[in-house]
């Protein structure tokens, strides 16, 4: 699939998700329609759940969409893992352990990429935090149309400290902004891409020189970066849930029909650097 960044203002159509069982324009509200028409898991009789970020913000970043029905026609749709926004405090407390790592900038110097983006929660965060810029890239067209009007709602509100864009694509057909990058992976594909994505990163960005990190949020595919030249992990461990977000994820994957999913407390982690 090509890649076309979506404007925050242009309408279009994993808690621990950890698995128990074995383009054309469109209006917000088709898009909105569209989602739930094609994505099972955001409708409530999926068991739909919002989370209390979407109800304190106004956003919708809630609901769980399993792997098998996040299909774009693209040839990673297979790879796909699910759709669930990362816990807030997960990601705050993993961006702060980074800022203790001695990165080769400062955050302001930083863009922050979300690679498997969703509906861009982690993009909505990061872009409160004090990044120089974040980016969101998602394949699912319906999922980055709604991270696109979450974008636009979190800057009309006032609460964007960074330019933030939402890009629809391939996380391996993604180049990589110029200077200091810290990319995001909430375990949105398997192993295969991964091991593309890593690839393209060291071929692009061997002559550059800027730096290069990287958070993993339940980290399934760690063997990948373990086994990849030119990377140095970092810190490898349990990163807690807030009571609050603990409590939240857990009613949400309490009210999944098919009890597919499960939380826990806290999300398995790691933080790696590259020196490519």
């Amino acid at each position: 699939m090509g890649m076309r960044m979506l404007l925050a203002d242009e309408p279009r159509a994993c808690a621990k998700v950890q698995t128990v069982k074995a383009g054309a324009k469109d209006t917000d509200k088709d898009a909105m329609k569209g989602s739930r028409r094609l994505l099972p898991g955001l409708a409530v009789k999926d068991g739909f759940t919002r989370h209390p970020f979407d109800a304190e913000y106004g956003v919708r970043t809630s609901g769980l969409v399993a792997g098998r029905h996040l299909k774009s026609g693209h040839r990673h749709d297979r790879h796909a893992t699910a759709y669930y926004g990362v816990a807030p405090s997960v990601l705050r407390a993993l961006v702060k352990r980074w800022r203790k790592s001695g990165p080769a900038t400062s955050m302001i110097e930083t863009t922050f990429v979300d690679l498997g983006a969703g509906m861009g929660r982690a993009v909505l965060l990061a872009s409160a935090l004090g990044f120089k810029a974040a980016v969101g890239v998602e394949l699912h067209p319906a999922l980055a149309a709604i991270a696109a009007k979450n974008v636009r709602i979190w800057r009309t509100a006032g609460r964007e400290s960074a330019p933030t864009r939402i890009v629809e694509g391939d996380a391996v057909e993604f180049v990589l902004p110029e200077g200091p990058v810290l990319a995001f992976l909430f375990n949105p594909f398997g192993a295969p891409v991964m091991r593309r994505m890593l690839k393209g990163w060291k071929k692009r960005r061997v002559e550059k020189g800027a730096g290069l990190d990287l958070l993993y949020v339940n980290n399934e595919q760690e063997h990948v970066l373990e086994a990849a030249s030119g990377w140095t992990r970092l810190f490898l461990g349990k990163v807690r849930r807030s009571k609050e977000d603990a409590i939240a994820d857990h009613k949400i994957m309490a009210n999944q029909p098919e009890g597919e999913y499960a939380s826990a407390n806290y999300e398995d982690c790691s933080m790696w650097r590259a020196g490519i």
